[in-house]
């Protein structure tokens, strides 16, 4: 099949509505799991495109799109939920929700997604399969993909895209990453238990501060030992209560950020050593407590083969490029690609702040070409999958 480059005419003729439709979102934002009005503004408009809905949480939102042809079904991914930042833009359809605003552009990727259900949804006809719109609630908090899978969201699913702005990119540019994309992290705490004694007489104590000082500057070294970048941030440490005083606790607390299972599970396997490692040789005890957050996204070669062909085939060479590293940032995005395989992209944003700052303004044709993209793709997954 050759992907209609009417894809991208029909996501520009577009631009004017979705450009309305973003700036409604990005007016109205709404943290993790309190995704009320953004929910119903969803189902709202997938209605009117006589899509199907249901929701498989408070307010995760699942739309089918079924074809005139029977076959499989290809998933699409939106994260719904903003940041407790109080915007700076100065925009007319800045946020109206005080401390609370769209500052990572989950509007622009609900935007693109409605995007696509609109040009697919206008040749149903020729669609072999069903396209399944999956809008994810908290990503930023605790994550809802967990959830909707349990939840039966990707239920005959055969894979799984999205796409994520990116102020590395200029607008309109696509951006797509073969294999290890995005970090796993976990946050780990360290309690740190010695004895306290007087600082004239330290040889009666065991130090606990001092434990800890060696302990951090050990795992800043740890990733040395493993072979693909990682990054561990100690972010906190407390200690003590007077400075002629041996502290006889600390604690201390940070985030390990690795890519892919094996180095995930080899840097938790190194804190652990490590830590035991040090506390044995100051006296003191120490425990660990590990606490997983998000897998980190490791795109499936096919299904990215697949995505960068449509982006080369729609935009051009010139506005599709692979993107060389990959991000210490993170994204439960990758919990759907490693059940069913797939592949995230990056879409231009146009903007020079950085994602998570209050000035972060994604440009509106950010959503267009991500339209295009998602609807091309979709089409083409589902007739080389019949």
């Amino acid at each position: 099949m050759t992907v209609r480059r009417e894809y991208l005419r029909e996501a520009e003729a577009l631009a004017p509505e979705l450009t309305l439709l973003r700036q409604r979102l990005h007016r109205f934002p709404e943290l993790g799991n309190r995704e009320a009005k953004t929910a119903a503004l969803l189902e709202e408009e997938l209605h009117a495109l006589g899509i199907e809905t249901r929701r498989l949480t408070d307010t995760a939102v699942v739309g089918c799109l079924q074809g005139a042809e029977k076959g499989p079904t290809v998933a699409f991914r939106a994260d719904m939920d903003a940041l407790p930042l109080t915007e700076s833009t100065g925009v007319p359809y800045a946020s109206i929700n005080p401390g609370v605003t769209h500052a990572c552009g989950h509007d622009v990727h609900m935007t693109a997604l409605l995007g696509a259900a609109r040009l697919l949804e206008a040749r149903r006809d020729q669609l072999h399969g069903s396209v399944r719109f999956l809008f994810e609630p908290d990503e930023e908090g605790s994550g809802g993909a967990q959830r909707m899978i349990d939840a039966g969201a990707l239920e005959g699913v055969g894979a799984v895209f999205g796409c994520h702005v990116s102020p590395e990119l200029p607008s309109g540019v696509v951006g797509v990453r073969y294999g290890k994309f995005y970090a796993a992290s976990d946050m780990f705490t360290v309690t740190v238990t010695g004895l306290s004694a007087h600082g004239a007489t330290p040889e009666k104590g065991r130090d606990a501060l001092y434990a800890a000082a060696r302990m951090v500057e050990k795992l800043h070294e740890l990733p040395k030992r493993i072979p693909d970048r990682c990054v561990v941030t100690v972010g906190t440490l407390s200690a003590g209560t007077a400075g002629n005083i041996l502290a006889g606790s600390a604690v201390f607390s940070g985030i390990l950020r690795s890519l892919g299972p094996e180095n995930r599970c080899e840097l938790k396997r190194l804190l652990q050593e490590t830590v035991a490692s040090e506390a044995a040789d100051c006296g003191v005890e120490a425990v660990v407590e590990l606490r997983e957050s998000y897998g980190g996204v490791v795109n499936s070669e096919r299904e990215t083969r697949l995505a960068e062909s449509v982006a080369l085939e729609l935009f051009g060479s010139e506005r599709v490029r692979c993107i060389p590293e990959p991000t210490m940032t993170t994204e439960d995005v990758g919990l759907f690609i490693d059940r069913v395989g797939g592949s995230y992209y990056h879409i231009g944003a146009g903007c020079s702040l950085p994602l998570h700052n209050p000035g972060f303004l994604p440009d509106d044709r950010a959503a267009v070409t991500a339209a295009a993209l998602h609807a091309a793709l979709a089409e083409t997954w589902l007739w080389e999958n019949r």
